[in-house]
């Protein structure tokens, strides 16, 4: 992956900036749809629900009554999602490059503020990240996407100005920091790694120099670090995943449970549905822990293959940002793509012990329904990015 996206940047600098967006005729007929990533997307959204099936039974029949609550509920986001994939994918993607880019980023701003409202604003576990207005859902994960193709509009309007950190990148930066600043308040630690992560490969990818990286993201790590040991359970949290054995029935009991799941799997696993650590000891195993109960039905060759579907999913994103027919196409196909990418190799991190546990969820398994239809809706732009490819 590590190679793949410094190619991209090489690419992004020598080529990218000089494309135009106008550069693609309207004439020019449609290519088919990039086959490698469609099914890359199906494969994996069927086994997230199989998975949501299996790992939320047991929770779902003690606090809902109903086995299959969480997959009804699953089930139903992943047709919308799809519905929405699939008609997304034939919308000409250069239309969200003017006012709607504008138009979207203040709008999910607006609904980041309204989450701190009381009586707007759901709190669950001490998190306030919820909306309701008529229905409960997450603002951060509108504020995802919109944040993507605000940014790519933007850097690829004068790919120029790109080299200038005060009039290119600058004014860019200030909406990033805006929403991060929400996020904290909120607080959402996770979707604000996230947001960092993603703003600074897009616009490392549009052209902006190592050295203003450096000096920017200096101090912002700072930033950070501080935040992090500002309160006691998040210092916990830290010092639990150097060795989680040390607490292992308080701050470390998640990733105990979870090591436990994943070394239960042996290299078959123990057959899909006979997990024995979803049966309550790693809390919710159908949001952010679903991958340790995947490990430990279908152990460590079904681990594999979720890995190489996810591998798929990203060779075929990069490959689709190196041959869009504008910088606008590439920007958005490189923040989609990391976006997935970057979730997925947090989310298997976490669940392994090899990352601090943290609120981020494993694209098409994790059960939510405004991330999961984001996410389709997503990936249908990508989609047509890939149908309008050059080469």
């Amino acid at each position: 992956m590590i190679k793949e996206m410094s190619a991209i940047v090489a690419n992004t600098k020598s080529d990218i900036a000089v494309r135009k967006p106008t550069a693609i005729s309207k004439k020019r007929t449609l290519k088919p749809i990039d086959l490698g990533l469609l099914v890359a997307i199906v494969i994996l959204l069927s086994m997230g629900l199989i998975m949501v099936l299996s790992a939320s039974a047991p929770s779902a029949l003690t606090y809902e009554g109903d086995s299959y609550f969480y997959f009804k509920s699953q089930l139903l986001n992943a047709m919308i999602g799809l519905v929405a994939m699939i008609a997304i994918s034939r919308i000409d993607y250069k239309i969200y490059r003017g006012r709607l880019a504008d138009i979207a980023i203040i709008v999910s701003i607006i609904l980041l503020a309204l989450v701190l409202v009381p009586g707007v604003g759901r709190t669950v576990k001490g998190a306030t990240r919820w909306v309701y207005l008529g229905f409960q859902f997450q603002p951060s994960e509108i504020m995802k996407i919109a944040l993507i193709v605000y940014l790519a509009a933007k850097l690829s309007k004068d790919p120029k100005k790109n080299k200038d950190f005060i009039r290119g990148i600058l004014p860019h930066l200030a909406v990033v920091g805006i929403i991060c600043v929400l996020l904290y308040l909120e607080p959402h630690y996770s979707a604000l790694g996230l947001t960092v992560i993603v703003s600074a490969i897009m616009i490392f990818s549009a052209g902006m120099r190592i050295r203003d990286m450096f000096l920017v993201g200096t101090p912002v790590l700072a930033v950070l670090i501080v935040f992090m040991v500002q309160e006691e359970y998040r210092v916990k949290r830290l010092l639990s995943f150097l060795d989680p054995f040390q607490d292992k029935l308080d701050s470390g009991w998640q990733a105990v449970q979870s090591l436990y799941a994943v070394g239960s799997g042996g290299l078959f696993g123990v057959g899909l549905g006979n997990s024995t650590q979803k049966y309550l000891y790693i809390p919710e195993p159908q949001n952010d822990f679903i991958f340790s109960i995947w490990a430990e039905e279908m152990g460590f060759f079904g681990v594999m293959l979720i890995i190489f579907l996810f591998g798929v999913f990203i060779w075929r994103g990069i490959t689709i940002a190196l041959h869009a027919p504008d910088m606008f196409g590439t920007l958005l196909a490189i923040g989609i793509t990391s976006l997935v990418g970057v979730q997925a190799i947090l989310n298997i991190a976490i669940v392994s012990a090899s990352f601090p546990v943290t609120g981020v969820p494993l694209p098409f398994f994790s059960y939510g329904g405004t991330a999961l239809i984001i996410l389709l809706a997503s990936c249908g732009v990508l989609l047509n990015i890939s149908k309008q490819r050059i080469n």
